[in-house]
C-alpha cells in the first residue's frame, strides 16, 4: 500500500497544553503515583504496558461513583478471559448524573422544529425520576431490554438513563430503520418496554414510523408495553391496550427518589449490533462499568471536555456515536442533539448552530466535510465560530483535502482530529490529543490504553509499513458478550480467531514513527490486483475529491487467479461520466497513488448502497457482481442500489 508524507496542519500553543485535562492527569500522575513522563509517547508506552495501573490511576482520576471498591483490577492478562474491577457496584445512569445544577445539560433541535428545547442537568434529572419511576410501575426490572426506536431527541437520552438507573440494558434503533432490519435486532433480544415515535423528519419530509412498529410487535413476542412520543392521536385510540402515550406514561410516576441500582463493573448496559450486511447482525453487549470507564477517558482526556463545552455530533439514534456522545454527560458538559438532514435545508445549517449554540466541539464525517468541500462553502466567512475548539471525523478515514478544507474554510486555529474504533468496543482505538500536532491524512494517536499495533500475516508487528490493525492487550470496554452465545463461539470466532487469543479488528493501518496512524480501510475489503495490497481508502481519497463525483465504490473483480478493480460512481447532478471524467479521475488517483491504484473500469450507477449508519458496503457490491446473493439487505438504508449495480454490471457484460 502507498505511503505517503504527512504535512503538519496545526501546532498545540505551550500555554494551552500546560492547561488540557490531559496534562493535568499526568500531574495527577507525578503526584499521586510518582510517575513522571515528559511527553504523550512515553505516558502511552507505559498505559499498554502496565495496564492494570493506568486503569486504576484513571478510575481514581475520574472519580468514578460506586458503592463498592473493586477487589482485583484485572483478573487475567489473556484478553478473551480478561475481568475488569471484580468487585466493583456501580451504577452507570449515576455517574452521567452526577450534576444536578441548572447548567445546560441537552440542547435539542429537529429540523421541524427551529426553537430548541433545554434541559438543565436538574431538569434531565428530574425526567430521569419520573421515567424511571413509570418503568418500574410497568415491570421492568434489572436485567429486563428496553428497547428504542426513536429519533435523536430527549426522550430517547431519558429513557435510557431511566433503563440504565433501574439495570435493564438499552437497546437503540433509528427510525430510518426498515421492519425486517427492527426484527432482525430486536427480536433476537426480546424487549419487555419499547420506546418509539410516532414520525421523524428527514429532508423536510415527515415519515411514519407506527406501521413498523405495529409489524414489530406482530412479529416479536414478549414485548409488554409500547410508549409513543408525540402520537398523533393524543388519546391513543385505534391502538392496541399495551400502547400508551409518553406524557400518560409519565403520569404513572410517583415521586419516589431516583434509585440508581447498584450493580457489577460488567453488569450489561447497551446492547448494539454489527451492520448484518453478511448475515444477521450479531447482538454485542456491552458493560456498564468498562463504558463508563473509557468514554470518560475518550471524553477528558482525549478530546479535552471540560463542564463550559458543548458536544456536538451528527448521529442517529442507530450509530454507537449516540452512545458516545451521550455518555459525555459524565463529565458534565452540555450536548447538542440534531435530528435531521445534515444538508437541510442547506450544509450550512450546522455551522450556524456552531454560531447561535456555541458549540465548541463539532463532530461530523468524511462525507460531510467532501459535501461541503464539493460545494465551496466557506462556514469562516459566514459565521462565528470563534467558540470552535476541535473537530472530530468518523465512519471512514480523512482524506488530505478534508483536512486541508477545514483549516482553510472553517478555522486555522482548530485541533482536527480524525477518530477510529467501532460498534465493537463502543469506543476508539485511535483518535484526537490536544497536546499533540495534527497531521495531514494522520489519526494524532492510539488511546491511552489501547495496545495498537500493525500486523503482518505472520504476526510481527510493524512500523511505517502497512499491517492489520491488532489490539495485544486487554482493556475494559471488550464487550461482555453476544447474545444468545452461551459459550461464547460467536464471540471469540469474531475477534480472537485470527492471531490467537489477540483481538484483530479488520482495519488495514499503518503506525507512523511519530505514533500518528493512518487507516487504509477494512481488511476484508482490500483489494489485490497482482498480489499487491491496496486499501480502498486510497482510491475514494482522490476520487472524492473530484467536485464531479458525489459518491463512490470500488471492488476487486476476480478475472481467474488475479483481480481487476472496479470502480462505481455517481456523479453530481450536472456531470456525466464522459470520457474526459474518466481520464480526470484516473489521473487523480495516479497523481495521488501510484498505477497500480488505477481501475481497470470506470462505471456510473445511480447511487451507491450504504449501511444504515452510512458505511460503504464493498463486501455487498461484490458478491453481486460475481453474481452471488447477498444477505439481509435490510441491513442497508438503500438496498435498491445493490439491483442497480447489477442491472448495470449485467447489462456491461452481457
Amino acid at each position: 500500500m502507498l505511503v505517503k508524507e504527512s504535512k503538519l496542519l496545526w501546532q498545540p500553543d505551550e500555554n494551552n497544553i500546560r492547561e488540557t485535562n490531559l496534562a493535568q492527569f499526568m500531574f495527577f500522575l507525578a503526584e499521586e503515583y510518582d510517575l513522571n513522563f515528559p511527553d504523550y509517547a512515553r505516558l502511552y508506552e507505559w498505559s499498554v504496558t502496565s495496564p492494570a495501573d493506568f486503569w486504576e490511576s484513571f478510575w481514581k482520576y475520574s472519580g468514578i461513583i460506586h458503592s463498592q471498591s473493586y477487589d482485583q483490577v484485572l483478573a487475567s492478562d489473556t484478553m478473551f478471559d480478561s475481568h475488569w474491577f471484580r468487585g466493583a457496584r456501580l451504577n452507570f445512569a449515576e455517574n452521567l448524573l452526577r450534576f444536578r445544577d441548572d447548567r445546560p445539560a441537552l440542547i435539542a433541535r429537529r429540523e421541524n422544529r427551529p426553537e430548541p428545547t433545554i434541559l438543565s442537568y436538574a431538569e434531565l434529572h428530574k425526567q430521569v425520576q419520573l421515567t424511571a419511576s413509570a418503568m418500574r410501575k410497568s415491570g421492568v426490572a434489572i436485567g429486563d431490554r428496553v428497547a428504542a426506536f426513536i429519533p435523536n431527541i430527549p426522550e430517547a437520552v431519558i429513557a435510557m438513563l431511566a433503563a440504565t438507573s433501574i439495570g435493564a440494558v438499552y437497546s437503540s434503533c433509528s427510525p430510518d430503520f426498515g421492519v425486517q432490519s427492527l426484527i432482525d435486532r430486536f427480536g433476537q433480544i426480546k424487549p419487555k418496554l419499547l420506546i418509539t415515535a410516532d414520525s421523524y423528519s428527514y429532508n423536510g419530509k415527515i415519515h411514519d414510523s407506527l406501521e413498523k412498529v405495529r409489524q414489530l410487535c406482530r412479529k416479536v413476542a414478549g414485548i409488554e408495553q409500547v410508549v409513543v412520543v408525540d402520537l398523533h392521536r393524543a388519546d391513543g385510540s385505534g391502538e392496541p391496550d399495551h400502547w400508551t402515550t409518553w406524557e400518560q406514561f409519565l403520569n404513572t410516576a410517583d415521586s419516589s427518589p431516583l434509585q440508581f441500582e447498584q450493580l457489577p463493573f460488567d453488569h450489561p448496559v447497551y446492547i448494539m449490533y454489527s451492520s448484518g450486511t453478511t448475515g444477521t447482525p450479531k447482538c454485542i453487549v456491552h458493560g456498564a462499568g468498562g463504558t463508563l470507564l473509557q468514554h470518560a477517558k475518550e471524553h477528558r482526556l482525549h478530546t479535552n471536555l471540560n463542564r463550559d463545552d458543548l458536544l456536538f455530533y451528527f448521529t442517529t439514534t442507530g450509530w454507537m456515536m449516540w452512545n458516545w456522545l451521550v455518555g459525555s454527560l459524565s463529565t458534565g458538559n452540555g450536548i447538542y442533539l440534531y435530528d435531521g438532514s445534515p444538508s437541510y435545508p442547506d450544509l450550512e445549517h450546522l455551522f450556524a448552530a456552531v454560531e447561535s449554540e456555541r458549540i465548541s466541539v463539532f463532530g461530523t464525517s468524511p462525507k460531510f466535510l467532501s459535501a461541503c468541500q464539493n460545494a465551496s462553502l466557506s462556514p469562516k466567512n459566514k459565521f462565528d465560530l470563534s467558540s470552535l475548539k476541535a473537530m472530530l471525523s468518523t465512519g471512514a478515514p480523512l482524506s488530505d483535502e478534508n483536512f486541508k478544507w477545514v483549516y482553510q474554510n472553517v478555522k486555522a486555529d482548530l485541533q482536527l482530529s480524525s477518530i477510529s474504533g467501532g460498534t465493537d468496543i463502543l469506543s476508539c482505538f485511535m483518535l484526537g490529543n490536544p497536546t499533540l500536532p495534527v497531521r495531514s491524512g494522520e489519526i494524532q494517536c492510539r488511546g491511552l490504553g489501547m495496545s495498537v499495533e500493525a500486523y503482518d500475516d505472520r504476526g510481527k508487528s510493524l512500523i511505517d509499513k502497512v499491517g492489520e490493525l491488532v489490539c495485544t492487550k486487554p482493556f475494559p470496554s471488550m464487550p461482555v458478550s453476544f447474545w444468545n452465545d452461551s459459550d461464547r463461539t460467536k464471540y471469540y470466532a469474531a475477534y480472537f480467531d485470527h492471531y490467537k487469543g489477540l483481538w484483530r479488528h479488520g482495519d488495514y493501518i499503518r503506525i507512523t514513527a511519530e505514533g500518528g496512524v493512518v487507516v487504509y480501510g477494512r481488511s476484508d475489503a482490500t483489494l489485490n490486483p497482482g498480489g499487491v495490497r491496496i486499501g480502498t481508502a486510497e482510491i475514494y481519497n482522490p476520487v472524492e475529491e473530484i467536485r464531479e463525483i458525489e459518491d463512490s465504490i470500488v471492488i476487486g473483480h476476480r478475472i481467474g487467479t488475479d483481480v481487476e478493480i472496479v470502480l462505481f460512481v455517481v456523479t453530481a447532478k450536472d456531470a456525466e461520466l464522459t470520457p474526459q471524467l474518466k481520464e480526470t479521475i484516473r489521473d487523480a488517483i495516479k497523481k495521488q497513488a501510484t498505477p497500480r491504484h488505477l481501475p481497470a473500469r470506470i462505471i456510473a450507477v445511480p447511487q451507491i448502497p450504504h449501511t444504515l449508519n452510512g458505511k460503504k458496503v464493498e463486501i455487498a457490491v461484490s458478491r453481486v457482481i460475481h453474481g452471488q446473493e447477498v444477505p439481509n439487505r435490510e441491513a442497508l438504508a438503500n438496498p435498491e442500489a445493490l439491483d442497480q449495480i447489477r442491472e448495470c454490471w449485467n447489462t456491461l457484460n452481457s
